[in-house]
């Protein structure tokens, strides 16, 4: 057991407390970033509604891809904003991908009709996740230029105004 100085016990927790809480956060938050500026990892799938989404065939867009579950309160409240923007930027290039991190298709059906959610749905697996940098909340949206380079990520219930004002540089780049 390692004594602490007996005028400066609670420093010395502190620090150690501090560290601990830290430094497992810095490695998630690394994790997390390492594609920014990197090529998105290629996926393809079936949508939900029978339709090939392939990231690779999406090369000249802006995409905007979405992890997100039914049960998440704060991708209820970003959704009918992304079928905002997929109707006023797609003519712009703009792509939206929604990805369930559901465990099935059962509750996504009704709840994207519920939604009326008019961009692709493909189902999402922990292994595509990982792909991403780790998905293990959500939601978490990435922005892709059209080049197939990963230029952002929002982890949680991000400021839906940020995520807009760098889609719409990507979306002026060309």
């Amino acid at each position: 057991m390692i004594a602490a100085h007996p005028r400066r016990p609670v420093r010395f927790a502190a620090i150690f407390s501090a560290l601990l809480a830290v430094l497992p956060g810095l490695a998630v938050a690394r994790a997390q970033h390492t594609l920014v500026n990197r090529p998105a990892p290629q996926f393809a799938r079936t949508d939900l509604q029978g339709a090939r989404v392939d990231l690779a065939q999406d090369r000249g867009n802006v995409i905007l891809l979405n992890f997100w579950a039914t049960w998440c309160a704060p991708c209820r409240l970003e959704m009918p904003r992304f079928v905002q923007w997929q109707r006023q930027y797609g003519p712009r290039g703009l792509r939206i991908i929604g990805v369930s991190m559901d465990d099935s298709e059962a509750p996504v059906r009704p709840f994207v009709a519920k939604m009326r959610l008019d961009y692709p749905i493909v189902m999402g697996t922990a292994g595509l996740g990982n792909r991403y940098g780790g998905v293990d909340g959500v939601p978490v949206t990435f922005l892709i230029d059209r080049h197939g380079i990963v230029r952002a990520r929002f982890d949680g219930g991000s400021d839906l105004s940020e995520i807009q004002a760098e889609m719409l540089k990507l979306l002026a780049a060309h």
